[in-house]
């Protein structure tokens, strides 16, 4: 499938702000399931945009305008053809030993209730894959996709007790269990296709890659209840949202802050011919 995306995140201050660092996760990389076709990123400012490489091997850029600064507009936009590979995951580039993503963080924090999930999921199947097949039903059946209760700061156990959140709760949630079955796990942060027609989204998508020594690295999206298909671009890879996350940044000044974020994920015009 050729997906065809466009991401526009836009600021505005109540006073117009003195500068403004960024640093963007927003470009995909290709491996054996995607090809990036074209991407282009787009800042309102004049200012150089300097692209860098993070420790996980994401693509990055990072910009430094100088104000006044009113409203900023990033713009991230282009085309990937995507095969589906049933989840696995194959020629993504690897800076870490599987281990290191047994780590946990302040966002995926392991409490009673999700050790006692785990444990008790992992009665129900034979083996490890068998078992994330399971983590992943359980939690897309369990939780219900909500966006109002939760926020960016939102930790696992926070969202489970709720059992409500977005994608990137219902995540963190299978991350934590993963790790605490000692099975590695880490945050991705993408674009969905969606099957109903729906192309206009508040926002990108996430989900988890967990690993399992026999095949390697395996996408599981909580939200929908899959392992990843080519309806999934594959941009950026963390220990949780925080290393993945397709903006963060700084300000200095600017007073009240307000955000919009405006994406766009449909299929392309232009489709390859198989």
């Amino acid at each position: 499938m050729r997906i065809q995306v466009s991401h526009e995140t836009i600021y505005r201050y109540g006073q117009p702000a003195r500068g403004v660092i960024q640093t963007l996760r927003l470009t995909p990389r290709n491996h054996e399931s995607q090809y990036v076709v074209d991407w282009r990123i787009d800042v309102s400012e004049n200012c150089q945009v300097g692209q860098h490489e993070d420790a996980f091997g994401n693509l990055t850029h990072v910009f430094d305008c100088d104000g006044p600064v009113s409203e900023l507009r990033v713009l991230a936009e282009g085309e990937v053809d995507t095969h589906d590979s049933n989840g696995v995951m194959r020629g993504v580039i690897e800076r870490f030993p599987p281990s290191l993503y047994l780590r946990a963080t302040s966002l995926t924090e392991v409490d009673g209730a999700i050790a006692h999930f785990a444990r008790e999921t992992r009665t129900r199947a034979d083996d490890t894959l068998a078992v994330l097949h399971a983590l992943l039903n359980r939690i897309h059946g369990e939780m219900t996709y909500d966006t109002d209760p939760t926020h960016t700061t939102t930790t696992a156990a926070q969202a489970f007790a709720l059992k409500r959140g977005v994608c990137q709760d219902l995540t963190h949630v299978f991350i934590a269990a993963a790790r605490h079955l000692d099975v590695p796990a880490r945050y991705v942060g993408g674009y969905f296709h969606r099957a109903d027609g729906v192309v206009h989204q508040d926002a990108g998508h996430a989900w988890a890659e967990a690993y399992v020594p026999t095949m390697g690295w395996i996408a599981f999206d909580p939200t929908n209840g899959i392992c990843a298909t080519d309806a999934h671009v594959r941009v950026a890879v963390g220990l949780d949202y925080l290393g993945a996350a397709p903006v963060r940044g700084t300000r200095r000044g600017g007073g009240a802050e307000s955000m919009a974020v405006k994406v766009l994920v449909d299929q392309a015009a232009r489709q390859v011919q198989s």
